[in-house]
């Protein structure tokens, strides 16, 4: 017999601050899934680490994580990859969404410029190949265009393509048309 029965019965007792409530749900992680975050987050550092100065100014960074990624842009290999690993830890313990969702819309921002030089690309060369239809749609896209200098442009792009010359007023085309959509803006 235990001379400390009473003991044994106290162990048995949950604490008072130990009632589970009902409400609260534990949720089991997998250690896969926290390796995956942990990697998609190094990921998103790496993201940060490569853009340039005035495009870091416009995502909501604090000056602890401003600073690691400044220091992890301007240092190489080994210490590149710890610097990254840091920068990914850092990233664990504060709210990414502002930083991804300043990240997606710079992106985008990328993704629909890229698209508009596209269309002016393709303008260009309409406006070279057909010459006086393709500056009447241009001046239909863009009033305040200027009807005598796009065509002398296009007259001087097609002499330069006929006589194998660099390609001056074909840049200046583009150039022009890129002026008048932004204007148009």
């Amino acid at each position: 017999m235990s001379k400390f029965k009473d003991d044994e019965q106290w162990l048995d007792d949950p604490l008072p601050g130990d009632q589970p409530e009902e409400d609260e749900e534990i949720i089991w992680v997998s250690k896969s899934e926290i390796k995956r975050d942990a990697e998609a987050l190094k990921d998103l550092g790496v993201e940060l680490v490569k853009l340039g100065k005035n495009a870091l100014e416009r995502i909501p960074l604090d000056e602890d994580l401003r600073a690691a990624i400044d220091l992890a842009q301007r240092i190489k290999k080994e210490g590149y990859r710890r610097q990254i690993q840091l920068i990914g830890k850092m990233l664990r313990a504060r709210d990414v969404e502002p930083i991804q969702t300043a990240l997606d819309k710079l992106k985008n921002r990328h993704n629909q410029q890229v698209v508009v030089f596209h269309k002016l690309e393709s303008l260009r060369d309409r406006l070279i190949d057909g010459g006086d239809d393709a500056i009447t749609e241009v001046i239909n896209l863009y009033p305040n265009g200027d009807r005598q200098q796009l065509r002398s442009m296009v007259r001087t792009a097609q002499k330069e393509r006929a006589g194998n010359k660099p390609p001056k007023a074909y840049r200046q085309i583009f150039q022009y048309l890129k002026e008048l959509a932004e204007q148009d803006e």
